[in-house]
């Protein structure tokens, strides 16, 4: 279903943390700050993840001139079991919470909703965005990370970084959003959890398709429609899936994916990242930036999300994938 904002919220401010190493990320330059520990000098990684989303909320207040009082919602969520870390982050910012989980697509639903907050003139200021953690994630879908048991070639790297926006009323010099589409639940009948970008590519197709009609434009429309961690491998399949609907090289140039850039081509991190706060880090710091520098006047950005949980895959259950899409411009 496609949004229309007629008021196009704004995107005030934006923050961004990662961990170390994500230092090795080509967006490194882009990031607001750069934790040495991953915990965060905490006890477990969880209280880390917690540590990272309130500096990324501080940074925008920071950014913004404003302070926790004058945030009227928080909305945000992760990948860790009932969303631990970004509940306590929550209690610390005291602002009206609503949790939200769209696994690695929550970076652009938390944004829908807040753009619809404001839209109908609920909120202000809101805060929007989603985080990960690499350790607390791994360990909870796939296996003990000391364990060192071997990937295949489409596995991708959970990124530790958090990611958020600050959205208000529209305000011209900044980046604008102007209409989004909630996605469907899809499911292929992919079983791998270390085949991600295979099982989300479709979900991400159908966003993407129902936004162009829905709009009634083209791919060449816009600047760039990035996509949140398909990886190198899940790229590859929406490309040729749009090609399969008379899409030209020219028009499929302009689809990128922040998982598959995120650490360039170094070979280590397989199909490329993901987690909820791949998309939402280079989001609400890269493009952004991008954006305000005006190299991008129209931009589509479309969050995936693979819908599974340890207890499905145990139980032998497919895996369903949802994809959220959000257009933002610049006047």
């Amino acid at each position: 279903m496609v949004i229309l904002f007629k008021t196009k919220p704004s995107i005030l401010a934006c923050g961004s943390v990662a961990g170390p190493e994500e230092r090795k990320s080509v967006f490194y330059s882009y990031f607001d700050a750069v934790v040495e520990d991953e915990r965060w000098n905490q006890k477990t990684n969880e209280q880390g993840q917690a540590k990272m989303i309130q500096e990324a909320c501080e940074i925008i207040m920071n950014k913004a001139n404003l302070k926790n009082l004058d945030i009227d919602f928080f909305l945000s969520g992760d990948l860790v079991n009932q969303m631990t870390p970004t509940n306590f982050a929550a209690r610390e910012l005291a602002s009206s919470f609503i949790g939200m989980f769209s696994a690695c697509a929550t970076s652009i639903s938390s944004l829908i909703v807040a753009s619809l907050l404001t839209e109908l003139s609920a909120s202000e200021y809101a805060i929007a965005g989603a985080s990960s953690h690499h350790n607390a994630t791994e360990r909870q879908f796939r296996y003990p990370i000391n364990y060192g048991g071997q990937k295949p070639a489409t596995a991708q790297w959970t990124v530790t970084a958090a990611g958020y926006a600050l959205i208000g009323k529209h305000n011209p010099s900044l980046p604008s959003i102007v209409a989004g589409t909630v996605g469907k639940v899809i499911d292929y009948g992919e079983v791998n959890p270390f085949h991600m970008g295979g099982a989300m590519a479709p979900a991400a197709f159908d966003t993407i398709t129902a936004h162009l009609k829905g709009r009634n434009q083209k791919i060449s429309d816009y600047d760039l429609i990035m996509t949140g961690d398909l990886g190198k491998i899940g790229l590859k399949i929406l490309k040729a899936m749009f090609a399969q609907t008379g899409a030209q090289q020219n028009e499929l140039d302009v689809f990128r994916d922040a998982g598959a850039e995120f650490y360039g081509e170094d070979e280590a991190y397989l199909a490329g990242a993901s987690g909820a706060g791949c998309s939402a880090a280079v989001y609400y710091s890269y493009i952004e930036q991008q954006m305000k520098s005006g190299r991008y006047k129209r931009v589509l950005l479309c969050a995936t999300g693979a819908l599974l949980s340890p207890l499905s895959f145990q139980q032998g259950e497919t895996i369903p994938c949802t994809a959220h899409a959000i257009e933002i411009t610049m006047e």
